[in-house]
């Protein structure tokens, strides 16, 4: 799908603000209503545009511990991958699951109500067999940073 000046700027208002209405978007790209509006739609038909919804500030509505680990396979196959990738997908405690290069295979972030949660996690994982050779745990002490990134209509660095 290509998008033009109109389908990026529909992009960045929106991921700043999902709320705004469908006249108030219009006036900010300079469009009329309906154009405006079946562009927003053809955004999210073709996923784009995943979906709209508040960000919760899940420190204050309970504690958990937020736990990050490295993880290495014993094989690098397809279906080790695979078997991995999938218990990550259907394990609703991990919150990210990133492949990476390197020294490891994957970064994991686990949410868990506390670290005895997180670790009855890792011990059911293992006697799954998920392929697991090591894993290293680091606790997260204080958030320091937390941002969806913004759409960079420009493509440069920041200043």
């Amino acid at each position: 799908m290509r998008l033009d000046s109109y389908d990026l700027k529909i992009l960045r208002i929106l991921q700043h603000n999902g709320r705004i209405t469908k006249s108030s978007l219009a006036e900010a790209i300079n469009l009329s209503v309906s154009p405006c509006w079946e562009r927003v739609k053809r955004l999210e038909e073709a996923g784009i545009i995943r979906g709209y919804g508040a960000q919760l500030n899940t420190e204050v509505l309970l504690k958990r511990a937020a736990v990050l680990i490295e993880i290495t396979l014993k094989q690098h196959n397809r279906e080790a991958f695979a078997r991995f990738e999938k218990a990550m997908q259907e394990c609703p405690q991990v919150t990210e699951c990133y492949a990476t290069g390197g020294g490891v295979d994957y970064i994991v972030k686990v949410m868990a109500q506390d670290i005895d949660q997180y670790q009855r996690l890792v011990d059911r994982w293992l006697m799954a067999d998920l392929g697991i050779e090591r894993y290293f745990t680091y606790i997260v002490t204080k958030t320091i940073k937390h941002v969806e990134p913004p759409l960079e209509l420009d493509g440069g660095d920041a200043d």
